[in-house]
């Protein structure tokens, strides 16, 4: 018996931890052969792919990453010794520093001969692997490989130059999230944090470390869009029309010059024609003012050719400040320059003990989210340049692949360059990017290859993969070979933010800070549920949401028809169309400021004179309606046949209710014929 072979015998004694031996080495990997003998497992179960090893090269250790794994035969033997050989893959090397202590570094100084023994690394030098070297490190899970050992990172790495987590769905990505922006608000009190939160479900993962915004409380000023932003409200999201975006150009300046807000806070000074406003300074301006100039080109003699483009572009602005979804940027609230409590408000300054913004996307319409985003994004930027760092900002994009895809012919290019930007330049004046997709393949790989820090959990998709593989230097590249079949909350973390790649398990998150749809626990169904869906309340949400509240004027208009004769208000008819108008003014200053005001003809320069004098009439219907005694609202879900029209007969338009019903249904501006 060979000596050599004696001492592979001796050395697979109890307690002994000799693996193998190396039999090929190059540049960056190496071979290891095996022996199972007499077909016995207790050798081969200390072998795993993922785990770390090291091999002894004189008084150095080299660490290395098993990534496969092969018998010399098809079979296994039972009763005979089987040889088995071992990919792996070198990270580097512990050795003595020049103070006397064993550190590890990624270099290798001495590389493996043929013939070196490697052992199971000792739990030793694999904490020396993963130590960042870094006192202010956060631990953010456990070890794979060894549960003793504490997964850490180093969160002030991990901002600097952005970060990303990427996973299929339902591995726990939204749970990573959490965990890490806890240790991140933990590692900088400065810290300000803005969620572009697609689906609801960051409201119940901060408690009250956070403020939530959604279209119920938000209060995004139309003004602060630029033009682009501003034309896919405009333009629902399809391609603008090259000659009504000059119209805007040109008209958006003349209504913020014209604009007549208060000056006692110092931001808004009145400008002269001769003042640099442009159509994407953020200074406020009323829409009737913009609605006024398109009304007076419109009546000019000059420039018929431009007429069809100057209606098509009112019809689209007026179906826009109408449609009740986009409240949030149109409300009365939106009008006057509250350009210092939105950025206060949505991005924490100075934060009351808030740092975290959950911006709940959902309910904003699908067409507009793009510019929503590109807004907050673009907003979060100029705050760290213009702050000179004095704020550190953290936007996190849920769903990053939707507003910055692989395809530069999707998406919305203004959303697209203001993450680029951040992506780019943000670490140079505070501002830092987190990246969460669950489709790397689809994201811009600009984006992804400005994240320095990356945590792959499960991906199943090839393409995916590969884009992963890509982003991993290439000294570590068979880290993700088994990337597809890590586990639930597994992932493998690589970059600045970590010494090495490393397998990890994320930490358990408190119950009561899990992301939850819609901040709420899914409500496990059974017989004992009761069916208690509202349909109307559902039909209701699909349509809109609540519209403009006219309840103030019609509150206000009853009372001025009710009110006793010593007011002198007991039966007087309105003189003209004017006194109807000025009773409409003194009817919406009574209401709150937070009710939303719809635009009235009546706002525009020589709306008064557009009345007829059949108007008068048409006031006196409506009074008598009013004052008949309310009869029940038909179902809306009953509609009662009709006999179709004869061949040649105009069908007349169907009306419900009475005229009263339709008042409070219709614009007000919809009642006065021109």
């Amino acid at each position: 018996m060979a000596a050599g072979e004696q001492e592979r015998r001796d050395g697979v004694a109890a307690g002994n931890r000799l693996l193998g031996r190396v039999v090929a080495c190059s540049g960056s990997r190496a071979t290891i052969s095996a022996i199972a003998e007499g077909g016995q497992t207790a050798l081969t179960e200390l072998w795993a792919v993922g785990r770390l090893i090291s091999i002894s090269v004189g008084r150095n250790r080299v660490v290395a990453l098993v990534y496969a794994m092969s018998t010399d035969q098809q079979n296994w033997s039972e009763n005979r010794d089987t040889i088995f050989r071992v990919e792996v893959e070198l990270l580097g090397e512990v050795h003595v520093g020049a103070d006397g202590r064993e550190e590890f570094s990624a270099g290798i100084t001495d590389y493996p001969h043929l013939g070196a023994i490697a052992h199971r690394i000792r739990a030793s030098d694999l904490a020396k692997v993963y130590d960042s070297g870094k006192n202010d490190v956060c631990t953010i899970g456990k070890l794979t490989q060894d549960e003793s050992l504490d997964a850490t990172i180093h969160v002030p790495s991990m901002l600097e130059k952005h970060f990303a987590i990427v996973g299929t769905t339902g591995v726990g990505k939204s749970t990573a999230v959490t965990l890490l922006l806890h240790k991140a608000i933990q590692s900088d009190p400065k810290l300000r944090v803005l969620i572009l939160d697609p689906h609801n479900e960051f409201a119940a993962a901060f408690g009250d470390l956070a403020v939530v915004i959604d279209t119920d409380t938000l209060d995004l000023p139309f003004w602060l869009f630029r033009l682009e932003e501003f034309a896919e409200v405009v333009f629902r999201g399809r391609p603008p029309v090259a000659e009504e975006m000059d119209i805007l150009r040109d008209l958006i300046p003349e209504a913020k010059r014209a604009f007549r807000g208060s000056t006692e806070n110092g931001l808004m000074r009145r400008t002269s024609e001769k003042s640099s406003i442009t159509a994407d300074t953020p200074v406020p301006f009323r829409i009737a003012d913009l609605l006024a100039l398109v009304d007076e080109r419109i009546g000019r003699l000059e420039g018929r050719a431009e007429k069809p483009h100057l209606r098509s572009l009112k019809v689209k602005i007026m179906s826009a400040i109408n449609d009740p979804r986009y409240h949030f940027m149109f409300s009365s609230n939106t009008i006057t320059d509250t350009i210092l409590d939105t950025i206060a408000r949505i991005f924490r300054i100075p934060g009351d003990g808030r740092p975290v913004t959950t911006f709940q996307l959902a309910g904003i319409p699908s067409e507009v989210v793009n510019s929503v985003a590109s807004v907050l994004c673009r907003m979060a930027f100029e705050i760290g340049l213009w702050s000179n760092g004095g704020v550190h900002m953290l936007v996190v994009c849920e769903e990053a692949h939707r507003y910055v895809p692989a395809d530069p012919k999707l998406g919305f290019t203004p959303t697209r360059q203001a993450i680029a930007r951040i992506a780019k330049e943000g670490r140079k004046y505070g501002v830092s990017l987190g990246i969460i997709t669950q489709r790397p393949g689809e994201l811009d790989p600009t984006i992804l290859s400005q994240c320095s820090t990356i945590f792959a959990m499960r991906l199943a998709n090839d393409h995916d993969q590969e884009i992963i593989r890509s982003a991993i230097p290439n000294s570590s590249s068979s880290t993700t070979s088994f990337i597809s079949s890590i586990g639930n909350g597994e992932a493998i973390a690589f970059g600045e933010a970590v010494a090495v790649p490393m397998r990890m398990r994320f930490s358990r998150v408190e119950e009561n800070r899990l992301p939850k749809a819609n901040g709420t626990a899914v409500v496990a169904m059974s017989e004992d549920t009761p069916q208690s869906v509202d349909l109307r309340s559902i039909v209701s949400r699909m349509r809109a949401v609540s519209g403009p509240d006219i309840s103030g004027f019609q509150n206000s208009y009853i009372a001025a028809q009710s009110t006793p004769l010593s007011t002198g208000y007991e039966d007087a008819p309105y003189e003209d169309a004017e006194d109807y108008i000025e009773t409409l003014r003194n009817a919406s200053d009574t209401r709150p400021a937070s009710v939303h005001e719809p635009y009235r003809p009546d706002m525009l320069p020589g709306a008064q004179g557009a009345y007829q004098p059949s108007t008068q009439e048409r006031f006196e219907t409506i009074r008598r309606e009013l004052a008949e005694p309310q009869r029940p609202a038909p179902d809306p879900y009953h509609q009662p046949s009709r006999p179709a029209p004869a061949f040649g007969e105009q069908q007349e338009p169907r009306r419900e209710g009475s005229i009263r019903e339709q008042l409070l249904k219709k614009p007000l501006s919809s009642l006065i014929r021109r």
